[in-house]
């Protein structure tokens, strides 16, 4: 199955980044509502993603988090000052890496190339993987949505890895710790490996992942 992958695709947010650690932030600014907070602001995030897709009202991704701050502040009845805003904001500039990621990520950039495809807007995405030190993992580039003004699952993105890359789409491996993610992976043509930290059922889209793994510490041995 090896020979089969040619180069892997890597959603970043939850399945190389943690989302939830600006919780940290969110607790300090507002004590006790701190995961609240950070589980209402990331399921309105991709709601909001997914909404602007279908009403073809694209807006970059930093907009997009910006506006479901707002919301996820305001339906939580917290008052926050831009400043406040602003600076949990930013922590999606420097969000932790899950603990298995650098080594995996280290071992699997030594037999094919290694990309991120990702919703976040071009300046999110390099901000961060230039946080954790991860530039060089990822020699197939570091590609964002925006190219293509719709957000994923839209088929549309996931096109535009594989034209960077130069690989067929049945070559490549996209790697996400979104189900429904993975599954419009799939349905695209790419072989789809879901990384599922919450342990939730599969989504039920047609369409299966190749594999399901409890880490991206399961990857290397998944395409062997």
């Amino acid at each position: 199955m090896a020979g089969e992958v040619a180069a892997l695709v890597f959603d970043a947010y939850g399945t190389l980044f943690d989302v939830h650690s600006v919780a940290r932030r969110a607790q300090m600014l507002f004590p006790g509502k701190g995961d609240a907070l950070s589980a209402a602001w990331r399921t309105k995030q991709l709601e909001y993603s997914w909404l602007r897709t279908l009403m073809g009202a694209y807006e970059d991704f930093d907009r997009v988090t910006r506006a479901a701050l707002e919301w996820s502040l305001e339906s939580l009845g917290l008052d926050a000052g831009e400043a406040a805003q602003r600076a949990l904001i930013d922590e999606y500039r420097k969000l932790a890496t899950f603990a298995e990621v650098p080594a995996a990520l280290e071992r699997l950039a030594r037999s094919r190339p290694l990309a991120i495809l990702s919703n976040g807007h071009p300046e999110m995405l390099e901000a961060v993987v230039d946080h954790n030190g991860l530039r060089d993992r990822f020699r197939g580039g570091i590609l964002s949505v925006h190219a293509a003004r719709r957000f994923k699952p839209e088929p549309s993105v996931y096109r535009i890895a594989e034209e960077a890359l130069g690989v067929p789409r049945a070559m490549v491996g996209f790697v996400s710790s979104n189900g429904w993610d993975a599954a419009g992976a799939k349905a695209f043509g790419f072989r789809a490996y879901w990384v599922n930290r919450a342990r939730a059922p599969v989504e039920r889209l047609g369409v299966r992942p190749d594999a399901v793994l409890e880490s991206l510490a399961g990857l290397e041995p998944a395409l062997a």
